[in-house]
This record gives structure tokens, sequence and C-alpha cells, in this order.
């Protein structure tokens, strides 16, 4: 049985940086996102319930999506269809919580959601963070900024 190890690989040239090697300046790095449903009612339900809000739904492409009122800044929908799969692995997404993380956080575990990490003080700059696990079991997280 051989040991894998594996290769140092060097960045592309067609990769690295031109000119003057400055790194371009993005508002936001986030563009949009999407939370997977198995029940996309229940998801509906919960994000309804834990925002106070209702969420318009609309049929796409063969997916069912409910969006998340934006009307600046970054947008999202919960997702529901083929290639839709809910899970606590993967990326992070960090949900605004406005001025209410404490109301949000009880909203979640009346709405079915379980709280992994009550809100949490990141430093006083940043803000707080919390960490929970929705209705169908995405694990995502909560922040407020000061």
């Amino acid at each position: 049985m051989s040991k894998y190890t594996p290769k140092k690989q060097s960045v592309p040239h067609s990769a690295q940086l031109s000119g003057s090697d400055s790194i371009p300046e993005y508002k936001d790095f986030i563009t949009w996102f999407e939370i997977p449903a198995n029940n996309f009612d229940r998801a509906c339900k919960f994000y309804s319930f834990i925002y106070q809000f209702k969420m318009e739904t609309s049929e796409m492409n063969g997916l069912t999506m409910a969006f998340f009122p934006s009307s600046t800044g970054i947008g999202g929908a919960i997702i529901s269809g083929t290639g839709s799969v809910p899970g606590d692995k993967g990326p992070l997404i960090y949900l605004n919580a406005g001025k209410d993380m404490d109301g949000m956080l009880q909203r979640i575990k009346e709405a079915g959601g379980s709280v992994l990490m009550e809100k949490t003080l990141i430093n006083e700059t940043a803000g707080h963070f919390a960490l929970f696990v929705d209705t169908e079991g995405n694990k995502l997280a909560l922040h407020a900024k000061p």
C-alpha cells in the first residue's frame, strides 16, 4: 500500500495578478445565496417565522424558490428541487440578525430549529454571532453588528 503525498503546485502564470499586482476591490464577495430544502413549505414557514416576514415564491427551471426580501444588498432564496440537498457541512452562510439576535434565536427554537452556539461576542468592532440548524438540517450562522 502506498502513501499518498500531494505534489506541490505553483499558480499558473495566467492566474497570477498582472500589471500593478493590485487586488480588485469588491463591495461584497457574496452576491446571492440559496438555502436548500427537502420540505419547501416547512422551510418557508421557518424562515418567515424567525424573520417575521412573508416570502414570495416562484418556480423556475424545475426549482421552487422562496425569496428573502431585499431591495438593496445581497439577496437569497430557499430552494427546493433536483440537486438541492440540505446539509451541515460545507460553506457557512452568515445571515443578518439585525438588532434583535436574542429574539431571533428564540424564534429559531420555537420554529423547530436548534441553536448550536448561543449569541457570542466576536469583538466590540465586529459584533456578535450565533450558530443554528434550520428545520431542513442546514447549519447556518447569524451575525449582528454593534
